[in-house]
């Protein structure tokens, strides 16, 4: 073989080795490396790596994409979230979607959360925030006092609906776009009919919760909310058995079980006693939902004054405008009680 041959020779081989290394680092790039459709939660302050193992099962290939991230410098600029994965894009397509930070929102949703404890925990399986932080700045003193809630009132501020947001979301960021949906919630409309009842939006919320937790029944809301607005016109003490319930809980701790009040709980010393205690107590005692508020913001207008569960028709009230009639229900009532042997 001459010179010139050998020359030839080499200079094919380097061509066909360029070739199959620009053919590699092509597929590298552009060769689509996705196997499946989904979402990954990328955590606040991730590096690379976190990232490679919350793709792993979504990729084909590992390392050509941690190849492709590293020339990209996507380890500089990881953005937290929610992300959709599609399936079948490249590691360029892929790199330049988690660089881009276009997140898809989470629905985040709550209802039925008695207790702020309770609400953080339901909104620390939602968002990236954990449960304490959410607590925290649910709590923190400075908002609270700024807003004009106290920490027994600020559980109203949480209206039970569902929200967009982004996964990332902090704390702080959730409890202040929660205030924000609280003020939208309380609109011009809503604000005059709390107005015609002389009642503020604290207060509405306090009687909502009674009325959420006296019945189950949306359709019953706003007659039990008439009921109880009939009693306060009258300077009538309530006499909710939900807010005894809420008393005897915060003496004897949450896990309290009560399925029956019992008269000596009547004279439970706290200022969620209503039947010593006349008007609406100073704050919620559950969260109401949307259906509760309007029942006692729409109330229906009747007489009723008296009220106790019907046994003829599980999960409703019987109403009563006069005391003997309310004695003849309740007598039933503790009839089936007694019947069930229902004593605590």
């Amino acid at each position: 073989m001459n010179k010139k041959q050998l020359i030839l020779l080499i200079t094919g081989l380097l061509l066909i080795i360029g070739g199959v290394l620009a053919f590699n680092t092509y597929n590298k790039i552009y060769k689509p490396n996705t196997i499946k459709e989904g979402f990954v939660y990328i955590k606040t302050s991730s590096t690379l790596k976190d990232v490679e193992n919350e793709l792993r099962p979504f990729l084909k290939r590992v390392q050509p994409f941690v190849w492709v991230a590293k020339r990209k410098k996507y380890g500089n600029v990881i953005r937290a979230g929610k992300f959709k994965i599609p399936e079948g894009i490249s590691n360029n397509d892929l790199i330049n979607l988690l660089r881009g930070g276009k997140q898809t929102p989470v629905k985040l949703v709550f209802n039925n959360q008695h207790r702020l404890e309770n609400l953080a925990g339901r909104i620390a399986t939602q968002i990236e925030a954990d449960s304490i932080s959410v607590l925290n700045a649910m709590q923190d003193k400075s908002f609270l006092s700024h807003n004009g809630f106290s920490e027994k009132s600020a559980l109203g501020m949480y209206v039970p609906n569902s929200y967009e947001l982004y996964w990332n979301t902090s704390a702080e960021q959730f409890r202040d776009r929660m205030l924000k949906e609280y003020n939208r919630f309380w609109n011009a409309k809503r604000t005059e009919q709390a107005k015609s009842l002389n009642l503020s939006k604290t207060k509405v919320i306090a009687l909502a919760s009674i009325v959420q937790k006296e019945t189950a029944k949306v359709s019953e809301r706003p007659i039990v909310a008439g009921l109880y607005l009939n009693r306060i016109k009258r300077n009538i003490p309530l006499q909710a058995d939900p807010t005894i319930i809420y008393a005897l809980k915060e003496k004897f701790g949450q896990d309290f079980q009560v399925k029956r009040v019992l008269n000596k709980d009547l004279k439970i010393d706290s200022p969620y006693n209503t039947y010593q205690n006349r008007g609406i107590p100073p704050s919620l005692i559950a969260m109401p939902d949307i259906s509760s508020i309007d029942a006692v913001l729409q109330s229906t207008k009747h007489n009723y004054i008296y009220m106790c569960a019907d046994v003829d028709k599980p999960g409703y009230h019987a109403f009563a405008s006069t005391l003997r009639q309310h004695n003849r229900n309740a007598a039933k009532y503790h009839r089936w009680m007694n019947k069930q042997g229902i004593n605590r």
